[in-house]
C-alpha cells in the first residue's frame, strides 16, 4: 500500500493551525525544521493525517484547510490507522517510525468546540524521524 504527500504544514508555535509549504527539511531525531513540534527525546516529532479523514469533517459543512488539525503531513491513499506501531515509512528521502496512533485531546481544539468532534485524536498518527532529508508535496509514501 503506497500513498502520497498532499500537503506539508509547519508552525513556529504550538496550539495553532499549521501553514502549508511546498517542501521541508526533516532532521533525524528532531522533526521538521522550523516546526514547533520538533524535538529530540520526543516520540511525536511529526504528525500525519489523511485527507480522507479531513473530508469527513468537510462533509459536516466545515471549510477546512490542510494544517488546520496541526498535522505536519497530510496524506492521501494510505490508511494510517492500519499501520502498526514500529513500522517505518519512506517519504522522499526521509524515513520515519510510527510511534503513536491518535492522542488525548486535553483542551478541546477550536474545531471540536465548533462542531463537537475532532479527528486528529482518533485518526492522526505520530512518528519519530529515523533518517532526515528533504520532503516535497507529491512525494510517494511507502511502508517499509
Amino acid at each position: 500500500m503506497a500513498g502520497r504527500v498532499i500537503s506539508i504544514n509547519i508552525s513556529n508555535s504550538k496550539g495553532k493551525s499549521k501553514s502549508p509549504v511546498n517542501e521541508a527539511i526533516v532532521i533525524a531525531n528532531w522533526g521538521i525544521k522550523g516546526d514547533a513540534h520538533g524535538g529530540s527525546h520526543w516520540h511525536r516529532q511529526i504528525s500525519l493525517l489523511a485527507v480522507e479523514s479531513i473530508e469527513k469533517m468537510r462533509n459536516n459543512g466545515l471549510r477546512l484547510s490542510y494544517g488546520d488539525f496541526a498535522e505536519n503531513i497530510t496524506t492521501e491513499g494510505i490508511n494510517l490507522s492500519e499501520i502498526e506501531l514500529g513500522k517505518h515509512l519512506k517519504i522522499g528521502e526521509v524515513i520515519i517510525e510510527i510511534t503513536q496512533h491518535g492522542k488525548r485531546c486535553h483542551s478541546k481544539c477550536n474545531i471540536f468546540k465548533t462542531i463537537g468532534d475532532c479527528i486528529m485524536p482518533k485518526e492522526g498518527v505520530f512518528a519519530r524521524v529515523i533518517k532526515g532529508g528533504l520532503i516535497k508535496v507529491g512525494d510517494e509514501i511507502e511502508i517499509l
